[in-house]
């Protein structure tokens, strides 16, 4: 009866502060990318990862990539929805840590990526970790906010089940 009290009593403003930390994080190191890099100019920093400039018209793994443009409204909306049903869970469950840590990391990091694609239509990303010519997507900060994010949201399931189990 005690953690019900705590978690309606908890706030919701320090997860949504979170999530606008990390869009201002990405569309920051987003903005130095777009001033300092040309599209496909690459800086080597070590034996397995350069900063590049790519443009992503698609989702993850450059999925649908070149699909002719209505994927760019696609999966904005999509990200949008997702956004409000975040909302909607950040403030049902605002004393859950763990859930809404992971939950405002994945907000903040689709909104980021919404961002460039209503303001460029494509998303800019710039990590691109590599192994003898073997090349992962280039991705950013609000793709690492959307992963860990999703990792911890598994992570408190995994202890939920093992609490209630």
């Amino acid at each position: 009866m005690a953690r019900a009290a705590v978690s309606r009593s908890a706030s919701l403003w320090p997860w949504l502060a979170w999530a606008v930390l990390l869009v201002i994080a990405d569309q920051f190191t987003k903005t130095l990318i777009l001033g300092y890099y040309r599209l496909g100019d690459a800086t080597y920093v070590t034996s397995f990862f350069n900063i590049v400039r790519a443009h992503n018209t698609g989702a993850a793994f450059s999925f649908l990539a070149d699909a002719g443009g209505w994927q760019r409204w696609l999966f904005t909306g999509i990200a949008l929805a997702t956004a409000v049903f975040i909302l909607w869970q950040l403030r049902a469950h605002p004393g859950q840590k763990l859930f809404c840590f992971a939950l405002s990391s994945i907000l903040g990091g689709a909104i980021g990526n919404v961002v460039d694609r209503l303001q460029h239509g494509y998303v800019v990303d710039f990590l691109d970790f590599h192994l003898r010519g073997w090349h992962f997507p280039a991705f950013n900060v609000a793709d690492c906010a959307i992963t860990v994010g999703a990792a911890c949201l598994i992570l408190d399931e995994l202890l939920r089940v093992r609490r209630t189990g």
